[in-house]
């Protein structure tokens, strides 16, 4: 019963970067569908049901790409065994991965041992494989592979194979390794929402046990969702780059034997092996291969003007031509100013274009409205799921506010068909927001929104008033608190009362800096 009362901690959520900076979406692919992420205060605001997710269409691969390929080195000492470590995450397949080297191992004759440490982890949890291939079954003394003693890694997950059952095996001028340089979203997302994963320094804190020129590193999941249409034969093309690689202590025909004796996925699996043995080969023709099938990034301003073109357009959207020029004239304010104090910098101006856009745009009634009612919603998915389709609005209306669940507001189901029109209604009344006729401003968490419009305004007045150019970063990181100012009910009356304590705090070190600048003087 307390499961079904706790919400979830989601291991779906992954970052994705948007022109309005770093949002979050729900990875299809490994959402487990047990909806009790919706007795939390979730922040979807759509169920999709009796759908399943659309996959993107493989690329038409040619296969005579792959008769130019030549049987790699097969790892095989004399005097012992290979120990291959595996390390990824529940889901990914690791320890089928695992049992494949050991199938291919046993079609060859030669003695194999697999050791898999699973723990609780049933999806994105740590999951390893110890795996020893010798000539005889006398040459594997211990299943498990001790300290120093993997000669190969296949890291999957590169958080997996940095934690210590991973870690303490390899061993410099011992072990090769072959990475997933595409590393998926961990836990940490979910209660940081600006947390990033940096690869480059993950490979470099590996390549402290691995020396460097034994490392091959590949966007193996990137290749997998692009030229096969799901992300999820990632750990077959690794494989495939490891059996080329030289890491692997059978052939690739004996791979594919044991693939097809597998008996699952076959045609995909075979080809996922084939496509990572043809990177180690000409990774500049999968490369192109990638490029030609790659949907088009989402559009990310890089300069001032894109943002705040990009700002000011959602910002009519939102209410009216009359609120972006109000915008554009802050930013533009800012950018007179700080390129007269600090000649060629944009980063002031660049945290108030960010700040002050999320504070006009708060998302009240009526914006929910207009984009849960906006068709281009419908048409994305439309895109991302199969026909039929029961969709049912998550919604918390205070009018229809029941008893908190886990001390949250508690989220109504209710259905599309009979919620759009009141949508599409009020979403056409948004030019009633901050009148004396809009009934939801009368509402304490609109009176706090609304306030912090000229808090801001003011602040930025008295930034602009004191920047010098010794000041000018502890500036823009006063005015680009305004970007933690995110969420509804609780969570933003949580988020408003933290950005006021930082701003406080911050203020006050920038004034006693001042002071003591001046008394030195």
């Amino acid at each position: 019963m307390w499961g079904l009362l706790r919400p979830s901690t989601c291991v779906s959520l992954e970052p994705v970067e948007t022109a309005f900076g770093l949002k979050r979406r729900i990875d299809q692919s490994s959402c487990n569908k047990d909806y009790s992420c919706l007795n939390g205060f979730c922040p979807s605001f759509i169920t999709v049901r009796n759908a399943e997710p659309r996959k993107p269409a493989p690329s038409e691969i040619d296969e005579s790409v792959f008769e130019k390929l030549r049987d790699p080195v097969v790892a095989n000492r004399q005097d012992g065994t290979e120990n291959i470590i595996l390390a990824g995450v529940g889901g990914m397949g690791v320890v089928t991965v695992a049992a494949l080297i050991g199938m291919a191992a046993h079609l060859e004759g030669k003695a194999a041992s697999l050791f898999d440490m699973t723990g609780l982890a049933q999806k994105n949890g740590a999951v390893y494989s110890h795996v020893r291939v010798g000539r005889t079954a006398d040459a594997i003394a211990t299943q498990r592979i001790g300290r120093g003693e993997a000669t190969s890694l296949i890291a999957f997950d590169l958080v997996a194979a940095l934690a210590d059952e991973s870690a303490a095996t390899l061993a410099a001028g011992k072990t090769r390794a072959v990475l997933n340089a595409d590393v998926g979203p961990t836990v940490d997302f979910q209660f940081s929402r600006d947390f990033k994963i940096a690869p480059d320094l993950m490979e470099a804190r590996l390549a402290q046990r691995v020396d460097r020129e034994r490392m091959l590193s590949i966007n193996a999941s990137s290749i997998s969702a692009t030229l096969m249409g799901d992300s999820i034969a990632a750990t077959l093309v690794l494989l495939g780059v490891a059996s080329q690689y030289g890491l692997l202590p059978v052939g690739p025909a004996s791979v594919e034997a044991a693939i097809r004796l597998n008996g699952v996925a076959v045609p995909m699996n075979l080809r996922a092996f084939r496509l990572g043995r043809l990177y180690v080969h000409d990774s500049a023709q999968i490369e192109a291969m990638v490029g030609r099938s790659r949907p088009a990034a989402p559009f990310v301003p890089k300069t001032l003007d894109e943002l705040v073109d990009v700002h000011s357009a959602r910002l009519v959207a939102y209410q009216s031509e009359l609120l972006a020029r109000r915008y554009r004239a802050l930013v533009a304010k800012v950018a007179s100013v700080e390129e007269a104090i600090v000649p060629g910098s944009q980063a002031l101006a660049t945290a108030v274009a960010r700040g002050y856009e999320r504070l006009l745009a708060y998302k009240d009634e009526y914006e929910v409205a207009r984009l849960l009612s906006d068709p281009a919603l419908a048409n994305e998915i439309k895109s991302t799921f199969q026909g039929g389709a029961t969709l049912s609005f998550n919604l918390a209306p205070p009018i229809l506010a029941g008893k908190p669940v886990n001390g949250r507001p508690q989220k109504r189901e209710i259905s599309v068909a009979f919620m759009l029109p009141v949508l599409r209604m009020l979403s056409r009344m948004k030019r009633l927001r901050g009148t004396p006729f809009d009934i939801f401003g009368y509402m304490p968490e609109r009176r706090m929104e609304r306030a912090l419009i000229p808090e801001y305004e003011a602040l930025t007045d008295r930034a602009l008033k004191q920047l010098t150019p010794a000041n000018h970063q502890r500036l823009v990181g006063l005015l680009s608190l305004a970007d933690d100012v995110r969420g509804f009910g609780p969570v933003k009356k949580a988020a408003v009362d933290a950005y006021h304590a930082k701003l406080e705090q911050m203020e006050a070190a920038i004034s006693s800096s001042a002071s003591s600048r001046q008394a030195a003087a």
